[in-house]
């Protein structure tokens, strides 16, 4: 039979989600997440996938994976503390490093997996963490389990992170203080104020914690952002994904050797859970590989966005203060968003609508993430379908 509360509980929410428009329905794609994808047998130009660089369906990265499969095999068999290391995963951890210029790199399942261990490894009950309003649920998560106190600072706003600091560490309180933030914020696409992020904690001694998943193959070269900023050294922690814009699946975190050695013994989903498989970490050394071959690949996707960004703000969109190719439109009602996105798929466009809890109540959008595997010809389509439904939805 079942449990009835249960039954019940989830009738009632349910039921409460659709009726607000905060419902999200889930699509499968019968093709590879390329700039053209085909669901239920059509084709459609992609505009909502995070493969920034094209790289998840790259052809070297897939004879790589191919070539692991037949040396290591399928999985890795075990956690990388008890003998899930395979010389592969070495491979792939000295190569994060040295891309980063580090002393080491340490590789976990996914980029949320890096932040729920991190963190927690790091910081404690007797410890404050300084967060940004707008950071990933990620990193909230992985603030909540290190059980720290959490300070919560205005979005991008220096005086009240410099106030906060200022008060945290005089108040005398706390063992350690970190301050934690989002390279690119994956909503509005605007670029975090890392320069001035790293100078308060200079003079507060706070360590430094970036995630820079959207900055990943796209900022500074596609080393990201520290490399933007001209950081080197100055951050104690950079975290990266390997699921964004290297096209495969995966995070890390780089840093000293010390603090890795430190992460290998304490994080917890490095501890618990079986390690990267061998095809995946073959198929990130390649994709690493490409990148510091030539910067073509990011010129295109930065070429691209601007162009998109254009054409949107001509025909009238609002898309925010983004610095980034993410570019959202700005709808503002969640059913109105879900209604654009319906509109746009009718016209052969997928971009999906984005609501609350992702985004405050009231911003609802659809997120346009245009990529080097992008054509003119493509991105002219799109445009084009925004002009006829932004009309006839009384958007523009």
């Amino acid at each position: 039979m079942g449990s009835k509360a249960l039954e019940s509980f989830l009738d009632a929410n349910l039921t409460e989600l659709k009726a607000k428009g905060l419902y999200n329905k889930i699509d499968v794609l019968e093709s590879g997440n390329s700039a053209i994808i085909e669901i239920e047998g059509r084709e459609f130009i992609n505009l909502s996938s995070n493969n920034y660089l094209g790289l998840a369906t790259n052809r070297r990265m897939m004879d790589a994976a191919k070539e692991a499969i037949e040396k290591y095999g399928v999985g890795a068999g075990a956690v990388r503390t008890i003998n899930g290391t395979m010389k592969i995963h070495m491979e792939l951890e000295d190569l994060l490093a040295e891309f980063k210029s580090t002393e080491a790199a340490i590789a976990f399942q996914s980029g949320f997996n890096c932040n729920a261990g991190a963190i927690s490894a790091i910081m404690d009950r007797n410890d404050a963490i300084l967060s940004d309003s707008l950071n990933h649920a990620s990193i909230i998560d992985g603030c909540r389990l290190a059980r720290s106190k959490i300070i919560v600072y205005e979005h991008s706003n220096m005086d009240d992170l410099y106030k906060k600091a200022k008060e945290a560490k005089e108040s005398g309180e706390y063992n350690k203080i970190m301050v934690i933030t989002d390279g690119v914020f994956s909503m509005d696409g605007d670029i975090a104020k890392l320069p001035e992020i790293v100078d308060i904690a200079d003079e507060f001694d706070l360590i430094t914690y970036v995630d820079d998943s959207h900055g990943e193959g796209v900022l500074g070269d596609g080393v990201g952002i520290v490399k933007h900023f001209g950081l080197g050294g100055r951050v104690d922690l950079e975290m990266g994904t390997l699921s964004k814009a290297l096209g495969v699946v995966g995070g890390y975190i780089a840093g000293t050797r010390d603090l890795i050695d430190w992460l290998k013994v304490r994080a917890r989903p490095f501890l618990f859970s079986t390690s990267l498989t061998p095809d995946v970490c073959a198929a990130i050394i390649e994709a690493i590989n490409i990148l510091k071959e030539s910067t073509e690949l990011v010129d295109r996707l930065w070429e691209n966005a601007n162009y998109l960004k254009d054409g949107l703000k001509e025909l009238g969109y609002n898309i925010g203060n983004s610095e980034t190719p993410i570019t959202p439109c700005i709808i503002g009602d969640e059913k109105m968003a879900h209604k654009f996105s319906e509109e746009l798929y009718k016209e052969g466009i997928y971009i999906k609508s984005i609501v609350f809890p992702t985004v405050p109540l009231g911003t609802a959008r659809v997120r346009n993430m245009p990529t080097a595997e992008h054509t003119k010809k493509m991105l002219d389509e799109a445009l084009k379908a925004y002009e006829i439904v932004g009309k006839r939805l009384n958007l523009i």
